[in-house]
């Protein structure tokens, strides 16, 4: 049996994750996208909730995050922002949000602050985004950079392709990890590059990283709670670890229920309420009196 701890009942903040940094304790990330979720991962004591555009293949049943709106997205940090109360809450910035102009960029980011509850906003690309960056913190908006795998880049990248696999590669990723750190972001999520190349970044860093595929040598982790949870059945990535297969337990529960319904054992009687034994006599009567009563239970009194 795991030993839980109690985390502390105190706001998550951007100066929480760099104190974790400098004390070498790791950091927890998880997504959450509506309410229910939310409530969960704040219960557990998750240090920061990414509302990322990951629901849309794992909420809206998209093949990439690329048709995921603005609307979407804000519709979603709403329900995450009334859903939790300590963690430290990002709203992911949607494809084309901030591609366009860097006052695009920063009404984008505002309004995951001003209308939806976000304590800050991610995107991602590295030095290539350095002026959109700097507009959205000149705005007073803290930003969380995100390198390596960027899926809404996934057509111009052929797939879901792992990044700086040679040492070349490597270097233009050491390259934007500085470049956003100068620019200050508060932290960097490295995903799907190898671990030699995150243990690199992360010890040349003042701020933390945040891995997802990317080897145990961040300052922290994150994964998609559909992935963790084993509710997504299109597939899971290898740097996944599923806690639980909620999947087939509620497969499971939903056909039971199928069943008691076809059967006519559910709602049994502890399920059902009833009239006062007096009120349900009146309101026979009443029915009987207009021809309304049951024929069947007519049938039956013959």
């Amino acid at each position: 049996m795991s030993v839980q701890t109690v985390p502390s009942p105190e706001k998550v903040t951007v100066r929480t994750l760099w104190r974790k940094k400098r004390r070498g304790e790791p950091i927890t990330m998880l997504t959450a996208y509506d309410y229910p979720s939310a409530r969960f991962v704040d219960r557990a004591g998750i240090d920061v909730i990414l509302v990322g555009d990951s629901l849309g293949m794992v909420v809206l049943g998209y093949e990439t995050t690329v048709p995921v709106t603005m609307e979407d997205m804000l519709h979603h940090a709403r329900a995450v922002a009334r859903g939790a109360q300590r963690a430290l809450l990002v709203g992911d910035m949607p494809f084309l949000s901030y591609h366009t102009t860097p006052a695009d960029a920063v009404r984008n980011a505002g309004r995951f602050l001003q209308e939806a509850g976000m304590d800050a906003v991610k995107l991602e690309g590295g030095r290539e985004r350095l002026e959109v960056i700097r507009a959205i913190l000149n705005a007073g908006i803290p930003v969380l950079g995100h390198i390596g795998l960027q899926p809404q880049r996934v057509h111009q990248l052929g797939g879901f392709r792992a990044q700086g696999r040679t040492a070349a590669a490597a270097q233009e990723l050491i390259e934007d990890a500085l470049a956003l750190q100068e620019a200050g972001v508060f932290a960097l999520v490295l995903e799907s590059v190898p671990a030699e190349v995150a243990r690199a970044i992360t010890r040349l860093l003042d701020i933390p990283t945040i891995g997802i595929g990317a080897g145990p040598d961040c300052d922290g982790q994150v994964l998609v709670y559909h992935d963790l949870l084993g509710l997504y059945d299109r597939g899971v990535p290898r740097f996944v670890r599923q806690y639980a297969r909620l999947a087939d337990v509620i497969h499971d529960a939903l056909t039971r229920y199928r069943e008691d319904v076809e059967r006519r054992a559910f709602p049994a009687e502890e399920h059902t309420l009833h009239m006062k034994p007096e009120e349900a006599q009146a309101l026979e009567a009443w029915l009987r009196a207009r021809g309304l009563s049951d024929s069947r239970e007519a049938d039956r009194g013959a």
